[in-house]
């Protein structure tokens, strides 16, 4: 089937992540995305990724305990180099492999992109990709 029109289309605006301590999951993905982002009503921080939102929650304060998200999370970036730097800084580079390589190191990849993992405190993954070798 295929839609009427490209407005039909859903587009994805918000991605969450659970972490049990927002106070130190705002200062981690402000480190790590280099952006201050923005703290919202119900133990909430927001970060613009480009169009889509980064919503990081906190669900402990309703007595829930958080839930690690998606497998990965895929950012693209201008400077991997400086990104991988502040992963390293945060000691949040994976600690698996990918494809029998390091997944916390820049390199290419099979599929062609350079890029490197991270794993947060609360066991999210995240995958940082450098613009112009983003496979899609």
């Amino acid at each position: 089937m295929t839609p009427t029109s490209k407005s039909d289309v859903p587009k994805i605006f918000r991605v969450t992540l659970e972490v049990s301590n927002l106070d130190q999951a705002a200062a981690f993905y402000a480190t790590l995305l280099a952006s201050e982002g923005k703290r919202h009503p119900g133990a909430r921080h927001y970060f613009d990724c480009g169009g889509v939102i980064l919503a990081v929650i906190d669900p402990t304060q309703g007595g829930l305990a958080p839930t690690p998200g998606p497998k990965s999370l895929y950012f693209a970036v201008g400077d991997l180099d400086a990104a991988h730097a502040r992963a390293g800084e945060l000691k949040a580079l994976a600690p698996f492999k990918v494809h029998g390589q390091p997944a916390g190191e820049p390199i290419k990849r099979p599929w062609g992109e350079r890029s490197f993992y991270v794993t947060d405190p609360w066991g999210n993954e995240l995958c940082f990709v450098e613009e112009g070798t983003l496979y899609t």
